[in-house]
This record gives structure tokens, sequence and C-alpha cells, in this order.
């Protein structure tokens, strides 16, 4: 049995450390703030309650694995688990919009040429099929498998070429198929967005991106009953039902070696800690830069700029009047100019007018009562403002346009706020330590998308969550920390559940 320190209480740390114990090792968790889950946190005021980081669940068998690999009670004892049908909305600045179904193509295809015009649902079903393979040929080695010491295969892009004729030249970006192979801007806006919820241009994430909309439309769409946080909550209960102890309030400051190993963790106050092994499943800039790689030949990547980094702006609306039968959970109300949108970004501000998310969650357990009704906002901006600017004030200006543009998903909007409250890339830093939202693993484009190894370079050391392979969002946490548990109790040479 060893000792075995986390650092962080994320979704990606929780996982690795139920998993661990579950193996027989004495695990405890040091977490910085005063709960856990990191970024799948949960406002709450007046009756009416929100998710303050994802929205939805993807993939959910990644969690439902933890759950009976963990103890014999399954996730759907512990959370209630809805399907989102229309699985998203979008409206276009031409005045058109489409539902899309859950987890169904020939439906997804027929809204899209009933909507957008014959041929539309055509060519997005024929983008699908090279999404598939794209995802057949990456899912094994950049989801389920560590990192392997060779990432050559991983450095180059899997999206398939479209032959046209004599040639065969493949699109190296995102925004290349939306040019190219769907040419229509409305479905190349459908496209991008995917890209856009995870802080990524659309015009530099590599064509094998594809597998996002692909996995969502594939898969499906989950909500959690009283919101993404009950997620965090039933994880949090399995892991003290496995005996993780944990240690709130105890910021870490760094890793303790000895003998050429981790060996423990420094804390802010209170002393050294001993442990056999540590997992790091928060991002301290100290611990990445010393002691975990990150793989990227950013030189061999000709289309590769460097990436923008950027945060969240949330906008929580507490309003009055009942939701309509016929709302739609989530509804993306695309940038009428979304170049200029991500020009603006790179620059350090926010855009004049933004894509915005907009989650309108059915559920009771929300809001005070059905005269009421709670609603967020989210939108990608820029974690860092030019010329000395402060989230202060900027965030509130992004509100107001942020509500501006979500007055098309819900109607009278602005009339019927009783409050609001806005959450800038300053505040998730203060809650979560971080201002960035990590995007998931991507191959091609030389290694620029991977994430850290789950191994760090200092023996004993590993990495969960979502600046880990196989990076950001909920399912990819659960997958890391399923990755790190098995390279611990494994050794080595474990590749992944077969």
């Amino acid at each position: 049995m060893a000792r075995i320190a986390v650092i962080g209480a994320g979704m990606g740390a929780m996982a690795a450390a139920a998993r661990l114990a579950t193996a027989g090792h004495r695990v405890t968790v040091y977490e910085r703030s005063a709960t856990h889950g990191g970024s799948v946190g949960r406002l709450e005021r007046d009756g009416f309650a929100f998710d303050t980081g994802p929205g939805l669940l993807h993939l959910p068998a990644v969690w439902r694995d933890l759950f009976v690999k963990t103890g014999k009670e399954p996730l759907e004892r512990c959370v209630e688990l809805v399907q989102v049908d229309p699985a998203s909305r979008h409206v276009f600045p031409d005045g058109t919009d489409v539902s899309l179904p859950n987890a169904s193509r020939s439906g997804i295809v027929s809204a899209l040429d009933a909507a957008l015009g014959s041929g539309a649902g055509e060519r997005w079903g024929e983008f699908l099929g090279r999404a598939r393979e794209t995802w057949e040929r990456s899912r094994r080695p950049l989801l389920e498998e560590p990192l392997p010491a060779d990432r050559s295969p991983l450095s180059r892009d899997p999206y398939p070429a479209l032959r046209r004729g004599l040639f065969r030249r493949p699109a190296r970006t995102l925004g290349e198929i939306g040019e190219r192979e769907l040419r229509d801007p409305r479905l190349a806006a459908l496209l991008g967005s995917h890209a856009v919820a995870y802080g990524l241009d659309p015009r530099t994430a590599p064509a094998s991106a594809a597998v996002l909309p692909y996995m969502e439309q594939t898969f499906g769409s989950w909500y959690v009953k009283g919101g993404l946080r009950a997620l965090a909550d039933a994880v949090y209960e399995r892991c003290l039902a496995r005996k993780v102890e944990f240690v709130f309030g105890a910021a870490v400051t760094g890793v303790r070696e000895k003998d050429g190993r981790a060996a423990g963790l420094e804390l802010a106050s209170g002393g050294p800690v001993e442990a056999d092994v540590v997992v790091c499943g928060a991002l301290l800039p100290s611990l990445f830069e010393e002691h975990i790689g990150r793989p990227s030949h950013r030189e061999e990547w000709p289309h590769w700029q460097p990436r923008v980094r950027t945060g969240r702006v949330s906008v929580h609306l507490a309003l009055r009047g009942g939701r309509e039968a016929a709302a739609v959970h989530r509804t993306v109300v695309h940038a009428p100019d979304p170049a200029a949108e991500w020009d603006a970004i790179a620059a350090g501000r926010t855009a004049p007018r933004p894509t915005v998310t907009v989650l309108r969650p059915d559920d009771p357990l929300l809001r005070p009562d059905g005269d009421h009704e709670s609603v967020t906002l989210v939108s990608t901006v820029p974690n860092g403002l030019h010329g000395g600017q402060t989230w202060a004030e900027a965030a509130e200006h992004a509100a107001d346009r942020m509500v501006e543009a979500a007055g098309a998903a819900v109607p009278d909007l602005r009339e019927r706020i009783l409050w609001r409250e806005v959450r800038s890339p300053e505040d998730t830093r203060h809650a979560t330590g971080t201002d960035r939202v990590p995007a998931p693993a991507l191959a091609g484009a030389s290694g620029a998308f991977l994430p850290a190894a789950n191994a760090g370079d200092l023996p004993g050391l590993y990495v969960a969550g979502g600046w880990a392979h196989p990076g950001g969002g909920l399912a990819h946490a659960g997958m890391s920390g399923a990755l790190v548990a098995g390279l611990i109790v494994e050794g080595a040479e474990f590749r992944g559940s077969q």
C-alpha cells in the first residue's frame, strides 16, 4: 500500500483518487479552496442555482466506468441523467436557425436541409463520415492510452483528404473544412462553434478537431438533474466511501524530492507532507515548468500560430416568468463576423458582438418556482486584456453585449431580468487557480495541441485533470484519472483498458 498525495480536488484528480483508493492505496487530497469539484462549481442565490462550469455532459460512459470500477453502486443511482433533446439550437446572423436532435445523424441531416436549404444536410453528413474516420484513427491512442514515447503518429492529422478530380489535398484546419468542404458560412459557424466552446480559434485549430462535433452528435448530450455540480458531489462522495481523505484550504507550493523521485508535498502552511507517489490535478506553473513535459514541435507546423490564451465570461441570470414549453436547453447565437471576433480576442479585447451559448435547463431544482427561470450565458474571451484594462470593468461591458445577443434565444430577456451575476476569467482564477479553460487533446499540428503526459519527468509524479492527457472537458478529465491510476497500479507498461 503506497501513500499517495493528490494535488487538487478537481474532477480528474478525484477520479484518480477513487480508483487508487479502491486498489488499496492510502490517498489524501490537498485542495487550496474550501470545496471539491474544481471548475465544476455552483452559484446559489435567492432560490436560484447555476452551474459555474460545464453545463452539459458528453460521453457519460466515462463516469459510468468510474462508478462501476470503484464500487457496486452505478452512476445512475447517484445522479439522474437526462438526454437533452434537441441537443442544441443554432441562431445565425442572417436570421435562420436550426434545432438539432440528440444523437441522430439522419435527424440532423434532415433538420439542416429544412433550415439551411437542400444539400446542406448532405454536406454535413458527408463531413461527419470523414469525422468518423478521424475518430476511429485517433480514438484509442489519443483518449484511451497514455501518450507513447514516440508521439510522431499523433503529430500527423488523421482527418482524411477530400478527393476532387485528380487532386487530393487534406484540410489543415477546422476553418479550411468549413470553407472548402461545407461551403456555407452557417455550416462553417456550426462546425467552428465546437472549437470555440473550448477557446480554440477555428482558423488555427487542426482539422482533427472534427472529432468534437462527431462525438457530440454520435454519443449525445446529457444533463445531470440538479446541475453538473451534482456529478461532482457524487464523485466526491464515492471518494469518501473509498476512504480517500480530503484536506481543504491546503495550498501546495511544490513537490518534495528524495533520491531522484517525488517524495511528498510542500504546503503554504502546515509543514511538509511525505508521500510515495504524487498526483498533480491542478495547474501549478512552477511544477509544470520543472517536472512536467509538454510534447510540442510547433516549428514543424506551418499553419500554427501561438495559441491565443482564452478564458470565459459567464453571466448568470435570474429571470421572472416561467420557461416556455418550447424552449431549448442550449442555444448558440453565432457572431455576425467570426473572423472579427477572433481578431479581437487575439488582440486582448472582448468582441463587439461575440458568439454566445445560452443554457436554459428545464430543472425545478435550479429555480425558486415555476414562475422563474435560471439562465446562463457563456462566451469565450481573452484571459488577459490589452491596455491595462481590468476585468471588473470589462466583464460588465461584455455581459451587456452577451445579454443583447442572447435576446435571439430568450424572448423578452431584458425585461425579465431580476438580477445577474457576472464571472470573468479573473473570477475563474480565484475559484480554480487558473483563468484559462483547457481544450481536449487533438492530433495533428506536429503535436502542438497535445497536453502534458500523465507521467511527469520526475519519477513518482503523475498528472491528471484538464491540463494533462487527454485534455480538457468532463469526459477527458475522467479519462485522465483512469490513465493515471492505471500507470500507478500496473506500471509504465500499462496501455489502457482493453
